[in-house]
């Protein structure tokens, strides 16, 4: 496809529309194995911000980090809400373009306008108790992961004491899950169901659209019990922080934190272990691993390889020269975290021995005043869960080569599609004890369903151990 080059000195004039740049496509297969070398190949091209083709949809991707820090910063300059999107304004975002459900699910993520600074500062309270380490709520969402960590564990091991696993479907994923279904005060085993289609909403499969339509009903529900029932967990702090909500409102807000703690901490996870194990010189696994060690090296991983590589929109509120470009009044922005850490004029200055910048400059929770507000509480769940699975396991390695790993890509995230390891256990194999629920949180129309052990997910994840992984 042919290309528009510009010279770095030479901006494009204000009434060049977009779509006049021809865009080439961003989500090729090249960009599913080598994002690098596709950022670079842009950057070659266009400088820091390069005009692409979203699945048929315009739109310009910030490649550089200064240029990424300039949007982030500026919420006014750059504001979110597809509200300011002036292609979809004027009908000229097809219908069914696949990326729209997942961002028309108007949330604290999407969100632009008056209501969200009332709507952020919630937030912020609700999170509070959860991401303050001396706060009761957080000692035990704490010791719900490690607790969740070790029945996952378990689980892998009525396989046998030593083996192959795939850690990703095994541990990685499942476990952000369920602490969220704990931080969602889920009664019982009844929010299996909705992990079980968070998970098919994010593998955006053909099976996607009525899981979405499932889970929306779910967190409906879920969100009116607490409004008349609260709780001590997310939702009914959100509701104490933000009483205007209404029911579809705070279920979107559920599902912005189901799927973003779920998918984020779960590839997070994943890539943190991959770290650990190919950056231990004996080449197991590291037994004694501080949290402050952990913490350290997933700083490392998100500099690297962000679970979040691209940001949902922006848009430009009036004509902006950004790069060698003018972006014009509602032009789609999407700032890339992964292009921006690749920046040649950052990558140069985390080098070893420099401290121009620091090591937690990188840009994977976001900068300025719209920074994920749940960073902490992520940080805790990954780094709870990864310290259990290396004080479990005496031994872990790949079973694939690094280089071998197969990856998954979306137009947000990245991640493993699979982690393969060869485990050996630290001690024997624990049976498994089936947890029955307090009795406050049974459901009385539900007898049976009350004490099942983890339903749709725990028979999901039995099946594996019976199929070898």
């Amino acid at each position: 496809m042919g290309m528009h080059v510009v010279e770095e000195t030479e901006p494009v004039p204000d009434g060049t529309r977009l779509e006049e740049l021809a865009p080439e496509p961003l989500l090729t297969r090249d960009y599913e194995t080598r994002p690098a070398l596709v950022y670079e190949r842009l950057r070659e091209r266009h400088g820091p911000v390069a005009p692409v083709d979203l699945l048929g949809v315009p739109a310009w991707l910030v490649l550089g980090y200064r240029e990424s820090l300039q949007v982030l910063q500026d919420d006014a300059g750059w504001p979110k809400g597809l509200e300011n999107w002036r292609a979809r304004t004027e009908g000229r975002v097809p219908a069914d373009w696949p990326l729209g459900p997942s961002l028309e699910v108007n949330h604290v993520l999407i969100q632009g306008g008056d209501g969200y600074r009332s709507l952020r500062a919630a937030w912020d309270v609700a999170l509070r108790p959860f991401q303050d380490p001396r706060n009761p709520a957080a000692k035990r969402l704490k010791a719900a992961v490690t607790g969740y960590a070790d029945e996952l564990i378990s689980l892998l091991g009525q396989g046998g004491r030593t083996g192959l696993a795939d850690l990703s479907a095994q541990f990685s994923r499942p476990l952000p899950l369920m602490a969220a279904s704990h931080l969602l005060g889920f009664p019982g085993s009844q929010g299996d169901d909705a992990l079980m289609d968070m998970w098919r909403v994010l593998d955006a499969g053909p099976d996607a659209e009525p899981a979405l339509a499932r889970l929306l009903v779910t967190l409906s529900e879920l969100a009116a019990a607490k409004m008349e029932k609260p709780g001590d967990d997310f939702p009914s702090h959100l509701i104490a922080a933000h009483p205007d909500l209404t029911v579809d409102e705070l279920a979107r807000e559920l599902f912005m934190l189901l799927g973003m703690v779920s998918d984020h901490v779960g590839i997070l996870i994943s890539n943190t272990v991959v770290e650990v194990i190919c950056g231990d010189s004996e080449g197991g696994v590291r037994t004694t691993l501080s949290a402050g060690m952990v913490r350290e090296t997933m700083n490392r991983v998100v500099m690297r390889k962000p679970p979040l590589v691209n940001f949902v929109p922006r848009f430009a509120a009036a004509d902006t020269p950004l790069g060698t470009y003018t972006i014009r009044a509602g032009d789609p922005v999407w700032v890339s975290s992964a292009a921006a850490h690749a920046d040649p004029l950052f990558a140069a200055q985390m080098a070893p021995g420099s401290s121009t910048i620091s090591s937690r400059a990188h840009l994977s929770w976001g900068a300025g005043p719209r920074q994920c507000p749940a960073r902490e509480l992520a940080s805790t769940i990954a780094s709870a869960g990864v310290s259990r699975l290396f004080e479990r396991f005496g031994h872990l390695e790949l079973a694939l080569p690094v280089d071998q790993l197969p990856w998954r890509s979306s137009p947000f995230m990245r991640g493993l599609r699979s982690l393969p390891v060869r485990y050996e256990l630290t001690g024997p194999v624990e049976p498994l004890v089936p947890v029955t629920p307090e009795p406050d949180t049974a459901v009385p129309e539900e007898p049976v369903e009350s004490v099942k052990r983890r339903s749709s997910l725990w028979r999901y994840l039995t099946g594996l151990i019976r199929s070898g992984g």
